[in-house]
Order: C-alpha cells, then structure tokens, then sequence
C-alpha cells in the first residue's frame, strides 16, 4: 500500500504545483455575492445585509453600510441579501432583498441611506447599475430591461429583451452599450440611450449564459454548456474555450488583453492571453462557487465566491 499512497501523494503534488495561490484576502461580514472595485476602494455586497467597503491597500474594513432587516414568510426578521452594488461621484447604490421575493434599491450618499425603489413596486431586479447621477439601469429575472429616472422617479424606457430568463448585463466603459446575457445563450447589445437592439450575438453558446464581461471592445461570456466565448463584435470574430466543468465565471482585464475564468470543480481561475489563447497561469484557493472575477488592473485581480473571502491575486 505504501507505494501507492506515495504515487497518489505524488501525483496531486504535481497535478497542483502551478497553482498559484493570493497574494492577500479581504474578509467580508458575510458571503460576498457581488465585488466593485474603484478609487483604491473595494465594495463587497453580502448576505448579511450590508455592504462592506474596504481599503485597498490595508485590506481594513472602513464602513458598513447596513440596509434594513425583513420579514420572512414565517414573519421572523432576517438580513436582507445584498445583491449588487454599484458607485458614481459620492452616490453608492445597493440592490437588495425586499418582502414576497420582490427586491428593493436604496441610495447612500453623505452618511444617508435612502430608500428608492420599495418591494411594493413589485420589481424582481436581478441587477442594476449606474448610467449617470440620475439614471440607473435595471434588469429584472423576466428579461426586461429599465431605465429609471433617480430624481423624477419614473422609466425613462422599458424593454422587454426576449422571453428567456435573464442571467447578467456589462456596460461597455462610455456606458451608452450594455451587454445581456441569458439563457438562451445568445448576447444581445442594446443602447442605453433608448433600448434600441444594436446587436445579436449567437450561435457560440449553446445554453445559459451565467456571466458575461465587456472591456476594450472584447466581450466573454461564462457559459453552462462549459465554453468560455471571446467576441470581438467590430470584426465580427469568436471564438470558444472549451473547459471541463460548468463556468460560472469570468472577467477581463482593462485592455481586454488576458480573459479570467472559473476552469474546474476545485473553484480555481484560470488565464489566458485572450488573442494567442495561450495559458498564463492557473489561480486557486477559492473555497465556493466563484460569482466574480474582477479585474484591478492589467496585473492584478480579484476572486469572490459564495465565502466571506475575497481573494486577491498577480498575474505574474
């Protein structure tokens, strides 16, 4: 037995000595469901209703920025999930658990928490981000898509995008594209100035797309059908990365150069250069499922999953 023993050791010795492992973790209040990263700031928005906002470079939870508890179906008070934040200038919106499934958006600014969108609107919003100072983008679970108005408190426009279930939605960098993703697999690019289709993508992945990100002009996506797709929608190119596990995950760097994604069962991150399709490195140590790979620069990155750990993490 023992030579076997040792052949085993041996072998997943090898198997995972290029892994690399952080270079540093922040600890969130909860499990992080979604990561912002701006101004030497990380936002991380968790289950146990807050958003904890760190310091870079310390790695110090400087605030907490808490949203009211809610009843369960049971009438019992719980935290209320935060799924997603966002940031412009001083404001600081979060996207958050309301009653009877439906979700709420509060606004932070100077100190003040406000609630803007109230459960009562009955609005299943799976994500929403800034557009400006007073406009915000929100898409909801039935693939619709809104643009609000913060000051007057009414749509701008609403679409419907199509009549599969909404996953995910990225902002090209001048915020007037936005990128859906849903599961049909097909990406569809709207302007955010009307909703107007611009574009389909299709025919890459064959099922539900879970992720999709947009940088430089270079769009990937995370698929269920275990392919990562690099689209270059100008020239009209793509092509697949066929991985062995579902990917549930997946991030570019600013340039658009190197394409992060969740690559196995063990929740590692592999990159690679998203023009020679070469291999870069392989990056473990994440313990859940990732739900975000964010990019701080073209050499540093940053790993959440369904944890309390944010794993940050060099590309050389």
């Amino acid at each position: 037995m023992k030579p076997f023993i040792l052949l085993t050791l041996l072998v997943g010795f090898l198997f995972g000595a290029d892994i690399k492992e952080p270079k540093a973790s922040f600890i969130s209040s909860g499990s992080v469901i979604d990561i912002l990263y701006q101004d030497g700031r990380l936002y991380s928005a968790t289950d146990a209703g807050c958003v904890d906002i760190f310091d870079f470079k310390s790695r110090a939870i400087l605030k907490k920025i808490e949203v009211p508890k809610i009843e369960d179906f049971m009438g019992d008070e719980i935290d209320s999930k935060v799924y997603s934040v966002d940031k412009i200038n001083t404001k600081i919106m979060i996207l958050s658990q309301g009653r009877d499934g439906f979700r709420r958006v509060h606004i932070n600014q100077d100190g003040k928490t406000q609630l803007l969108i109230d459960y009562s609107k009955a609005l299943t919003i799976a994500k929403a981000k800034f557009l400006n100072e007073n406009t915000i983008l929100l898409a909801l679970l039935s693939n619709e898509l809104i643009s609000y108005d913060i000051k007057k408190r009414t749509n701008n426009w609403l679409i419907q995008v199509s009549g599969a279930k909404f996953s995910d939605f990225v902002l090209n960098e001048s915020k007037d594209e936005v990128v859906i993703a849903d599961e049909s697999g097909n990406l569809k690019i709207h302007s955010t100035k009307d909703g107007k289709l611009l574009k389909t993508l299709a025919g890459e992945n064959l099922d539900n797309v879970f992720q999709v990100d947009y940088k430089n002009g270079v769009i990937a996506t995370a698929g269920q059908d275990r392919r990562v797709v690099i689209y270059a929608p100008k020239t009209g190119s793509a092509y697949q990365i066929k991985s062995d596990f579902l990917v549930y995950s997946v991030g570019l760097s600013p340039s658009g150069a190197i394409v992060g994604y969740a690559s196995d069962e063990n929740n590692n991150v592999t990159l690679l250069n998203s023009v020679t399709k070469s291999k870069i490195a392989r990056f473990g140590k994440n313990k859940m499922t990732l739900n975000r790979i964010v990019f701080i620069n073209e050499n540093e990155f940053l790993v959440a999953s369904d944890d309390k750990t944010i794993n940050l993490y060099s590309v050389e």
